[in-house]
């Protein structure tokens, strides 16, 4: 009797071996037939599966989406005000240990394959930051509506300034130029500025 095939197992197989390629030699390296090798099957399987690299780009992009909200969601935990929600959030995503630096440095992968194809991944790769944005828009406007920030703050502008803030923190921190735990001063510092009504 021929065995049967967890088909989401096998996409997730293929998916995850391109992020392993992403994370440490860069997507330039993820050809179709190296995610065949690095994921032990063969390139037929991997077309079968996925008929285009960029549906293969695409699903292991989500599969990344979904590893990070679930840090995020690990982070939060116990997290109740809108301070300790944003300092949760902001602080997973610095890479100040081997999940992070591996979702910092695979993302990295796919914002310079976005530079260099502009048209690859274009509007899926902006989603998730504009979702995370909105997110934080409304828990800094919970902090502002409650008295932990002052009124005439714009918290849209501040959302918008932490996460770019962040990203050029992480890449800081995979450069070496400073520590996670310099990182996490400096954004420590810029939350203590902004939560002060």
């Amino acid at each position: 009797m021929a065995e049967k095939v967890d088909h989401e197992e096998r996409r997730r197989q293929i998916a995850e071996a391109l992020l392993r390629i992403a994370d440490t030699e860069g997507l330039q390296s993820a050809s179709m037939r190296a995610v065949a090798t690095e994921a032990g099957v063969s390139l037929r399987l991997v077309q079968y599966y996925f008929t285009t690299k960029q549906g293969l780009l695409l699903d292991a992009l989500a599969r990344l989406g979904a590893q990070l909200q679930a840090r995020m969601e690990r982070w939060i935990g116990e997290a109740r005000a809108p301070r300790e929600v944003v300092t949760a959030v902001l602080s997973c995503i610095l890479p100040t240990d081997a999940e992070s630096r591996r979702i910092t440095r695979t993302y990295a992968a796919y914002y310079a394959l976005v530079l260099s194809d502009p048209e690859v991944l274009e509007k899926q790769a902006a989603q998730p930051p504009v979702v995370l944005e909105g997110f934080l828009v409304k828990q800094l406007r919970a902090a502002q509506e409650a008295g932990g920030i002052a009124p005439e703050r714009d918290v849209e502008m501040a959302a918008a300034g932490l996460l770019a803030m962040v990203n050029g923190l992480g890449s800081s921190v995979l450069g070496g130029q400073r520590t996670g735990e310099q990182a996490l001063a400096v954004l420590s510092h810029h939350l203590d500025e902004l939560f002060r009504p």
